[in-house]
């Protein structure tokens, strides 16, 4: 996954690891009709709530039409 997402939770251990789990904002748009609310801010593209994808990413998975 190329997106940028926020750590929502971290554990360490003794060897000098962590465990991460990290919020997966996305899936609250999909089948909803938050995601019909998309929109160009920055130079790519955002939902309300602080939704956004990096342009970098979009374009990668990009098909051309």
């Amino acid at each position: 996954m190329e997106e940028l997402l926020d750590i929502i939770a971290v554990t360490t251990h003794d060897d000098f690891t962590l465990d991460l789990v990290f919020e997966k904002p996305f899936t609250r748009l999909c089948n909803s009709p938050l995601f019909f609310r998309a929109s160009v801010q920055y130079g790519t593209v955002v939902w309300p709530g602080n939704f956004d994808i990096a342009p970098e990413t979009l374009w990668n998975r990009s098909v051309p039409a």
